[in-house]
């Protein structure tokens, strides 16, 4: 399929790969704000809440604009959504973030675009990109995962597996959730895997309710907002319409551009350095990204 060519949605692979970059900058801000999170709410409470608050913005948006009901055959992989990406990954990623720093989570970021393309070509009738796309693709996560390791701390056994875990569970939920949007649309999609969880994350939240509130700080309910609004939805509506357009394992890719977003917003806003080893990583990691886009 050629770049220019119209998806069944009302869209062009180009339209995926721009809606798809938007989805990864506004995600770039995830791992950073839960880190700012967990400093005043525990994982569970954070996992629970940013949930329910997303799927209450959610809700509101089905409803305000009129959308049907999705078929009893779209349940099953709305709930390997919400298991994925509502629940798995903010929950391990919280829990691994009380041992690791968010530096070290880079490294298993550099392997959530290998995880969501392999997904991706595991279902019936799934992608199929050329062998040169895993060569760039895996070269692309090796650079990053490299990279990561000399920034960051030593490895904790506990904060390792934890992300391991989340990044096999995110990558399933962006596959699945990013084929369910052909047919219902992205924003659709994670809204209603919000609502299929906003019981169960609802129960949660209501028995984790910290004790007090009064001893959390401002840049904890900062977290808690950035993760609840732009992490677990409006990010959603971009990346799932980016991957539906543009092809999942394809776009997908661009996730090996997240650490390094996040670290030139780091600079940005926070004054901290931008070394030159990242700059040149950086670059590295999008010749990587434009091959694998190319043999995808």
């Amino acid at each position: 399929m050629q770049d220019h060519h119209t998806n069944g949605r009302g869209g062009t692979r180009w339209d995926g790969w721009g809606h798809g970059l938007v989805g990864v900058i506004i995600f770039s801000g995830s791992l950073p704000a839960t880190r700012l999170a967990v400093g005043g709410f525990t994982p569970l409470f954070l996992t629970a809440s940013r949930a329910v608050i997303a799927a209450g913005l959610g809700a509101a948006l089905l409803g305000l604009l009129g959308q049907k009901r999705p078929a009893r055959a779209d349940l099953p992989p709305l709930a390997v959504v919400a298991l994925g990406v509502v629940v798995g990954f903010p929950l391990l990623t919280a829990l691994a973030l009380r041992h690791i720093t968010s530096a070290r989570s880079i490294v298993f970021i550099g392997l959530l675009p290998l995880a969501t393309a392999l997904f991706a070509v595991l279902a019936p009738g799934a992608e199929r990109p050329k062998p040169a796309f895993w060569l760039f693709s895996g070269a692309g996560s090796l650079l990053v995962a490299g990279f990561a390791l000399m920034r960051s701390e030593g490895a904790d056994l506990t904060g390792d597996g934890l992300m391991l875990a989340a990044i096999l569970l995110c990558g399933l939920g962006y596959a699945e959730g990013a084929r369910l949007s052909r047919r219902l649309g992205g924003w659709q999609v994670i809204s209603w895997a919000l609502l299929l969880a906003a019981p169960a994350m609802t129960v949660l939240a209501l028995a984790t309710w910290p004790d007090a509130w009064s001893g959390i700080d401002l840049p904890a309910w900062a977290g808690l907002g950035y993760v609840s609004v732009f992490s677990m939805l409006v990010g959603f509506v971009f990346w799932y319409r980016g991957l539906a357009l543009g092809g999942i394992a394809g776009v997908g890719q661009l996730q090996l551009l997240q650490p390094f977003l996040g670290l030139g917003l780091a600079g940005l806003l926070l004054g901290e350095p931008v070394e030159g080893a990242m700059v040149a990583v950086a670059a590295g990691v999008v010749v990587c990204v434009a091959a694998a886009k190319r043999f995808a």
